[in-house]
């Protein structure tokens, strides 16, 4: 049998999985790029019409899709980059120096927050955050001023709730990462004289490099789809003070029936997740 037949047949097994790919992944991703340069509309049309690039003007020239790319960032940024970043790094920190009943009781914790349902996480964080919850009752407690949280601050009440259901997945890459790193090599450090800040600085963080960025980049991809934590939160309020793009594209093609307009809001959104994964892996690529 030629290389090249034996080549060929080598795809067969693959077949299946590629033919399901197409019909469920690649035709509704194509459907919904069409869409985007269309007309269409959840009600009262009787059919679409192909409108060019005019969706993505109306969305540059949309003050409140301005908004919404704003909040995106702050959220991310604030959730994702530095929040769960941090806090999963500095647990992942602390777990390895402690004994096992605590990392056990910390890691049994923190992974519950994450593995709730989204919508379970969101009612609790709601509870937490509301004017009658529990933040306030302890701010009252302590005679400190109490406000409504998701009046005055929605969006860093929305970054939080993301930050403490999100913080185990960083946790656990982190602690595979440390767990790598031998521990001769800081012992050595330390006897040299190196203090606990400097060894983090100068040995630990450049040997987890690739994790770290592997890390920001699943965060980032994930926070900036972040849709039921907030809309169960905040509904993107008050006004439009919390409505990021997941959310602000949701308003447009359900309840104001634009689906081209939201579809197109969508592919700009997948822009966004692109030019930060290209961000990532080149910053991945470059040597310490």
């Amino acid at each position: 049998m030629s290389a090249s037949r034996t080549g060929w047949w080598r795809w067969v097994p693959l077949a299946p999985a590629t033919i399901l790919l197409l019909l469920f992944l690649a035709a509704p991703i194509g459907y919904c790029v069409w869409i985007a340069f269309t007309d269409t509309q959840l009600t009262g049309q009787s059919g679409a019409e192909f409108v060019g690039l005019d969706n993505f003007r109306r969305a540059f020239a949309d003050d409140d899709f301005h908004n919404a790319v704003r909040l995106t960032l702050v959220f991310t940024f604030v959730s994702a980059i530095v929040g769960q970043n941090t806090l999963g790094l500095a647990l992942a920190g602390l777990m390895r120096a402690a004994s096992r009943p605590v990392r056990t009781l910390t890691g049994t914790l923190v992974i519950t927050a994450w593995v709730l349902p989204e919508i379970v996480a969101a009612f609790l964080l709601y509870t937490f955050f509301r004017r009658e919850g529990t933040l306030n009752a302890i701010l009252d407690w302590l005679h400190l001023p109490s406000q409504n949280w998701l009046y005055t601050l929605p969006i860093l009440a929305v970054s939080f709730a993301n930050v403490w259901r999100g913080a185990a997945f960083s946790m656990l890459i982190y602690s595979a990462a440390l767990s790598e790193i031998p521990r001769e090599v800081t012992e050595a450090a330390e006897v040299d004289g190196a203090s606990g800040p400097r060894r983090v600085r100068y040995i630990v963080l450049p040997m987890i490099r690739r994790s770290i960025g592997t890390n920001l980049m699943l965060n980032t991809l994930s926070t900036l789809s972040v849709f039921g934590l907030i809309w169960a939160m905040t509904r993107g309020g008050p006004g439009n003070r919390s409505q990021t793009l997941p959310v602000f594209m949701y308003d447009q093609a359900f309840l104001k029936s634009l689906i081209g307009y939201g579809t197109a809001v969508a592919l700009l959104l997948l822009l966004v997740g692109s030019l930060f994964s290209v961000v990532y892996l080149r910053l991945m690529k470059v040597e310490p």
